[in-house]
C-alpha cells in the first residue's frame, strides 16, 4: 500500500476549522458579503498559516468590509491605514514623543500594533514607506529608534492595491510581492449577486458594524498550531518541487519561483486541508492554492507579457501537465 493511502486509512480526520465554521455562517451563508467565499476562504487559510494578503480590485468591491468583518468575528485587532504619497514609515510603525510632564520620551505606537492591518492602497505609498511593512511582514517586529518589539499574535496584513489607476502610483517590487502569501484578485459581482447586494446595502451595512466576536485569539492560535501539524506526504513535498522548479524552465518566464514560494505554498496548501476538514494535504490543495501563490512571484519576459501571457495562464499549463501523485 502506499504510504500517504496507509496513513490516511489509519488516522482519524480533523473537524472543520471552527474559524472558517464560523466565518461561513456568519459572512456567507446570511448574505452579509455576497459572493465572497472563495476570498474569505483564502484569507482564512493565509491567517492560519501565518501569511498576508494582497488583494487586486477596482474600489468598491468590498475589500475593506471583508477585512474588518474577520477581524470582528474572530475578536482580533484591527487597523486600517489610508495610503498616500506623504505617508511617513513612522505613521506606520510609530515615533517617540517628549512628554514635558515626564521630562521622557514616550513611545507612541504606530497602527502596525494590531492583528489584522488593512493596508489600503499600498502602491500609492512612497518605496520608503512599503519598505516599512518589510520587517513587520518577515520578522513580525519592528525597530524603532533602534529598539525591537515583537509584534502581537496573529498579525496578518491584508494590503490593497487598484490595478486600473497608473498615475501617482508606486508598483510593489519583487522583494515586497514575495512577502505575501496569497494575491488574490477580486472582481465585480454577477448580475444577480449585484442585485442582492444592492436590496440589502442598509442591511450589510448595519450588520458589518454590529458584529461581535464569536471566537477568541487564543482560539485562533490554536488551530494556527493545528495547521502547522497538519501531515505532508513525501509524493506532496515532490509534486510541490516539481512545480515550482517548472516555473523556472518555462520559455516564457524571466524570473521563477523561489525557495520562499514553494514555503507558501505548502503552508497555505496545509491551511487549505484543515479548513477542508482533513488533517493531510491532497494534490488538489496544492492545485487549488497555486493559483494564488504563485503567479504574484513570478516575472514573464516583457516581449511576451505584452504579447498578452499572464502567469496565471502559465500555472494553469504547468498544473495540467505535471504529473498528479497517485495514491
Amino acid at each position: 500500500m502506499h504510504k500517504s493511502l496507509e496513513y490516511i486509512f489509519k488516522t482519524k480526520g480533523v473537524s472543520l476549522s471552527r474559524i472558517y465554521s464560523i466565518i461561513k455562517r456568519e459572512l456567507i451563508d446570511k448574505e452579509i458579503l455576497i459572493e465572497k467565499e472563495i476570498e474569505l476562504k483564502l484569507i482564512t487559510s493565509a491567517l492560519l498559516a501565518r501569511g498576508h494578503v494582497l488583494m487586486e480590485g477596482v474600489p468598491g468591491v468590498a475589500k475593506t468590509y471583508t477585512s474588518k468583518a474577520i477581524a470582528g468575528l474572530l475578536g482580533l485587532g484591527f487597523k486600517r491605514v489610508q495610503m498616500t504619497p506623504d505617508l511617513l514609515p513612522s505613521d506606520i510603525i510609530g515615533y517617540y514623543v517628549y512628554d514635558q510632564k515626564t521630562s521622557s520620551f514616550v513611545l507612541k505606537k504606530g497602527p502596525i500594533f494590531t492583528n489584522i492591518l488593512l493596508v489600503d492602497e499600498i502602491n500609492r505609498a512612497s518605496p520608503r514607506t512599503q519598505s516599512a511593512l518589510l520587517e513587520a511582514m518577515q520578522e513580525r517586529q519592528v525597530t524603532i529608534e533602534g529598539e525591537v518589539f515583537k509584534l502581537e499574535e496573529p498579525f496578518m496584513v491584508i494590503a490593497t492595491e487598484n490595478p486600473i489607476e497608473m498615475e501617482g502610483v508606486f508598483p510593489l517590487p519583487e522583494a515586497q510581492l514575495d512577502r505575501f502569501l496569497l494575491k488574490i484578485e477580486t472582481s465585480y459581482p454577477s448580475r444577480p449577486g449585484l442585485i442582492r447586494i444592492t436590496k440589502k446595502a442598509d442591511e450589510i451595512d448595519e450588520a458589518i458594524r454590529n458584529i461581535k466576536p464569536l471566537i477568541t485569539r487564543e482560539e485562533v492560535l490554536e488551530e494556527v498550531k493545528i495547521v502547522s501539524s497538519i501531515y505532508v506526504d513525501e509524493s506532496i513535498y515532490e509534486y510541490v518541487a516539481s512545480l515550482v522548479e517548472d516555473t523556472r524552465k518555462h520559455p516564457a518566464i524571466k524570473l521563477g519561483a523561489s525557495p520562499r514560494a514553494a514555503i507558501a505554498l505548502l503552508k497555505t496548501a496545509k491551511a487549505w486541508a484543515f479548513i477542508n476538514g482533513r488533517n493531510y494535504v491532497i494534490p488538489d490543495d496544492v492545485k487549488t492554492v497555486a493559483r494564488y501563490v504563485l503567479p504574484h512571484r513570478l516575472i514573464i519576459k516583457p516581449e511576451l507579457e505584452i504579447q498578452g501571457v499572464s502567469a496565471t495562464r502559465i500555472i494553469e499549463e504547468l498544473i495540467s501537465k505535471i504529473p498528479v501523485p497517485r495514491p
